[in-house]
């Protein structure tokens, strides 16, 4: 593949203004305090308007300084988004829009904050047309940063740098999913995972290293969609010796999904299947990034099925050359998604995680997961009512080093989009 152009970014609409009233409600919002059954904190910190179209946020990251980068599904095709603190309240910054599937891309990805400080994401759309990607593109992987001439005002568009579109023959890969995440390793590499394309049709881990001032991209797995799995909706994580885990939606024994593993072998890479859900009490359809603790224990959730019909949370642990399964908790819900997302472990090993569907309202609900001696508390942080609280949390949530934990709902809130729905708040949750 050809290293694609750097793109010139005036993408946010320079002929759009914005009422008073509408940019007042997108620059700041005053914190409002949600009351919660489970004697918790919870607060939505910023209500999205669609001013500007940003909004409906799926996926939040924060800085060390307390920033929060996250990605949106608003407007045509998307956006990226900063938060961050001003008095007692929070100003949003449109940091790019997509105003078309066009070569820059659409549907972006939950944001990676890069060893230069900069902004990394892979786009579920834009960027090359045809074949199976049709008119909506195959998807590209986006380079964010600050631009280089000073702005004076808070809706400040940032430089966009197109470090790969997915080509319409397939075979690079096809179609990032729109919470998928992509990582470095140390030698400055990225990876990530398109959802279909590859040899077999059914998904890549692919790799991109830079390369006299572009990028190279390099397949480390094309998914069969047979034992080794289907459809890798996520990204993957890395451990110290360079191996890489994840997850695929289906494939697997049962067609359920699996946990997989990528390693090092000689010059390319070897996959092996540790996990293949059976559509039982263990789950169905894993979504979720994989969370990997000191131990090397691998923690993840499936979004459907188990004993409680909401999903469940689960535990891999190495033994014996191979590993073993361990089911954390089963969540109850009414068939819908439960968890999309995986989890987030604080420095005490305990988990926090999000639903979509499940809940005592089925909006979607935040929890903490504790180890006590052999087993785990669940204890629920938040039960969305799909209403000026929110609802439906697709992403993980982000923990700051206070041990707040900071979250979206990609629906509800105070303010009612142009598609009818509620465009999505971006909440904190102070144990």
């Amino acid at each position: 593949m050809t290293n694609q152009p750097e793109l010139s970014t005036t993408n946010l609409r320079s002929n759009w203004r914005l009422p008073a009233f509408a940019l007042a409600t997108f620059c700041a919002l005053t914190i409002t305090a949600w009351p919660s059954a489970q004697a918790q904190n919870y607060a939505v910190i910023y209500n999205f308007s669609g001013a500007g179209d940003i909004s409906n946020p799926v996926a939040i990251t924060m800085d060390q300084r307390g920033n929060i980068y996250g990605d949106d599904q608003g407007g045509c095709c998307g956006g990226v988004f900063r938060l961050h603190h001003a008095d007692s309240g929070w100003i949003l910054n449109a940091l790019y829009v997509f105003p078309s599937r066009g070569n820059d891309g659409g549907e972006p990805g939950a944001v990676t904050i890069g060893p230069n400080g900069t902004l990394y994401a892979a786009n579920g759309s834009g960027g090359n047309l045809g074949g199976e990607c049709g008119t909506v593109g195959c998807g590209t992987v986006i380079n964010l940063r600050p631009s280089p001439t000073a702005c004076a005002t808070s809706i400040c568009p940032w430089k966009l740098t197109l470090l790969y579109g997915f080509s319409s023959s397939g075979n690079d890969g096809q179609l990032p999913s729109p919470v998928n995440n992509v990582i470095f390793d140390h030698a400055g590499n990225l990876y990530g995972t398109t959802q279909f394309g590859g040899a077999g049709g059914n998904g890549t881990v692919y790799k991109l290293t830079p390369a006299n001032g572009g990028w190279t991209e390099t397949i480390v797995h094309s998914f069969s969609g047979g034992n080794d799995g289907a459809v890798p909706y996520t990204g993957v994580i890395i451990d110290q010796a360079g191996n890489f885990y994840g997850t695929t939606a289906f494939g697997g024994a049962a067609n359920s999904g699996t946990v997989y593993e990528i390693s090092p072998s000689g010059s390319g890479w070897t996959e092996k299947v540790l996990y293949s859900f059976q559509n039982g009490n263990d789950g169905n359809q894993p979504w979720g990034n994989l969370v990997l603790d000191s131990s090397g224990n691998l923690y993840g959730t499936a979004s459907l099925g188990g004993a409680g019909n909401g999903g469940t949370v689960f535990e891999l642990i190495p033994s014996g050359g191979g590993w073993t399964f361990n089911l954390i908790y089963a969540l109850q819900g009414t068939g819908g998604f439960g968890p999309t997302a995986g989890l987030v472990m604080d420095t005490s090993g305990n988990l926090y995680g999000t639903t979509v569907g499940d809940g005592a309202y089925e909006d979607g609900s935040v929890y903490k997961l504790t180890r006590s001696g052999g087993s785990w508390i669940y204890t629920d942080l938040h039960d969305f009512t799909g209403g000026s609280d929110g609802g439906q949390a697709w992403g993980p949530v982000s923990l700051d080093s206070n041990g707040d934990i900071y979250g979206a709902a990609k629906f509800g809130g105070a303010y009612q989009c142009s598609s009818g729905a509620k465009c999505g708040v971006v909440f904190e949750i102070t144990p």
